[in-house]
């Protein structure tokens, strides 16, 4: 579905405000990190038992499976920081205890549902992916970018909000990079005014990698809309190319040129060290973030041998709340950006024992 600006977006004019920074201002600062104190790492684990003894299934779990009476006024602090301030932060200090791999789903699942609903990153319907070197690939099919030790490029998430939880970090590398969408817009309209227009073009985005095949729910949408003093930005490289491959049969004209070369200058915008933020993720690091306002990318990395200290995250998408609950009322009643709800599942999900590994069969996106 089309994105659809509240107002003209001409003349194009340069956003200001919160959601507009720079890596390098907020790397000499740490008030985008909310630490979690004793008393918030207890009320976790007593979260869990909770669950735990409700037998709360992942998709059936409610905020009353996992009680955060304390942590609840955080988590709110934080669905405003990502609705109306900078669009992302780090929570730190999920207990060691709580970071096994049969563990860390449900904390993920349980934090997360304070901020937004749960939506699919897969065909399948999964809510939470695992993210980690897969190893060689089991089929013709290469993995997904997530599931190798590659760099993966800025993009944003089909989903407003992103949650990635950091289980174990990689020997080396595999830093997490953040750009704000403000700030790239900014530069291409100061820098490169010739291609300002195309930012609010509509375009078509191609398949998804973790859609069904002969699944015809790609977006329309610019790469910018305005939402009051917001922005809302829309990007990933390879599907604009695929979608716009598609739709003029493989060929090359104009508008494919000067695409390009915008791509280009937003590639190198959000990757410069004037503009990016690099987050080492560690252990009990949970990375929130709004897909709006920030886009978000993977530096390579080299890994341990064995495979129990290997680089693990565990992601999950969310859609943005209503304007009933915590999360709504901390957004208020600003005009929002239209709501990105995932993937469309298949109407029949397959027994997972019947599931083949590749493209919109079960496996997690490329972009992580």
């Amino acid at each position: 579905m089309a994105e659809t600006p509240e107002m003209t977006t001409v003349p194009v004019e340069p956003f200001t405000g919160p959601a507009l920074w720079y890596g390098p201002d907020l790397a000499e600062r740490d008030d985008w990190v909310l630490h979690l104190s004793a008393e918030d790492r207890d009320e976790l684990r007593a979260a869990l038992h909770t669950a735990r003894t409700r037998a709360a299934t992942l998709l059936r779990m409610t905020i009353a499976d996992f009680p955060l009476p304390r942590l609840a006024a955080g988590l709110e602090r934080a669905a405003r920081t990502l609705s109306e301030g900078r669009g992302f932060l780090v929570l730190k200090g999920v207990p060691e205890d709580l970071l096994s791999e049969a563990e860390a789903p449900t904390v993920l699942r349980g934090v997360g549902q304070y901020l937004g609903r749960p939506v699919p990153q897969t065909a399948g319907g999964h809510t939470l992916c695992h993210i980690r070197d897969a190893g060689p690939a089991r089929d013709d099919a290469a993995p997904p970018a997530c599931l190798t030790r590659a760099a993966v490029p800025f993009h944003t998430s089909e989903a407003d909000l992103l949650g990635l939880l950091c289980l174990r970090p990689a020997r080396s590398g595999g830093k997490t990079l953040l750009a704000s969408a403000a700030a790239v817009h900014n530069a291409v309209i100061e820098a490169r005014p010739d291609l300002a227009a195309h930012l609010y073009r509509t375009r078509r985005f191609g398949r998804q990698e973790e859609q069904a095949p002969g699944d015809g729910t790609q977006p329309l949408s610019p790469l910018v809309t305005r939402h009051g003093g917001r922005p809302s930005m829309r990007y990933d490289r390879a599907r604009l190319e695929a979608g716009a491959r598609a739709a003029r049969g493989g060929g090359t004209d104009g508008a494919l040129a000067a695409d390009g070369e915008l791509y280009d200058f937003i590639d190198t915008t959000a990757a410069s060290p004037a503009v990016r933020l690099e987050v080492d993720l560690e252990a009990g690091d949970l990375l929130l973030l709004d897909n709006h306002v920030v886009l978000h990318a993977r530096s390579a990395f080299e890994d341990f041998d064995a495979v129990e200290r290997r680089r693990h995250l565990v992601r999950l998408w969310l859609a943005r709340p209503g304007e009933t609950g915590p999360a709504g009322r901390a957004a208020g009643a600003r005009p929002r950006p239209t709501t990105r709800t995932g993937v469309v599942p298949r109407d029949v999900v397959r027994p997972r024992s019947l599931r083949t590994p590749g493209p919109g069969r079960g496996r997690p996106s490329s972009r992580a």
